[in-house]
């Protein structure tokens, strides 16, 4: 797998076949960078296996008191194959070759799901519920 960043001006053709999620992953990614800011690598990328986008991830903000928080989303027709996994690992890799200290963190819905186990899987632990500004009551885990 190999992450291709998305920076503040170029558009992708990934998603060519999907031009209405490629449009809205884009803007949305924008919107993000012009909140918390465009500091790589603590950006969002379009993930890649061979020549198939098979979903983004990236990292919500750059380091906040040396930790960062990840998130992922496998494109439909491509879950359950592993990519979340690969994604998760890459932005490991990413966030320590960065900052060996750094502290990675995540959050999913409050109930056992895919996302909980690639976490699981991947070696985070659950700390606990936490309210997040955007989501609400949500599970924090640690790496």
């Amino acid at each position: 797998m190999r992450l291709l960043q998305i920076d503040e001006n170029n558009d992708f053709q990934c998603l060519a076949d999907k031009p209405e999620l490629m449009a809205q992953l884009i803007s949305l990614t924008r919107a993000l960078y012009q909140k918390v800011g465009y500091i790589p690598p603590w950006i969002c990328y379009f993930a890649y296996d061979r020549k198939q986008c098979t979903g983004t991830c990236g990292f919500k903000y750059p380091p906040r008191e040396n930790k960062v928080e990840i998130a992922y989303f496998t494109f439909p027709g491509f879950e359950g194959k592993g990519y979340a996994s690969e994604m998760v690992k890459e932005l490991i890799q990413l966030a320590n070759s960065s900052d060996a200290n750094i502290t990675i963190t995540a959050r999913t819905l409050c109930e056992k799901n895919a996302s909980t186990r690639i976490l699981e899987k991947s070696g985070f632990q659950l700390i606990g519920e936490v309210n997040d500004e955007e989501d609400g009551i949500v599970w924090e885990w640690i790496f």
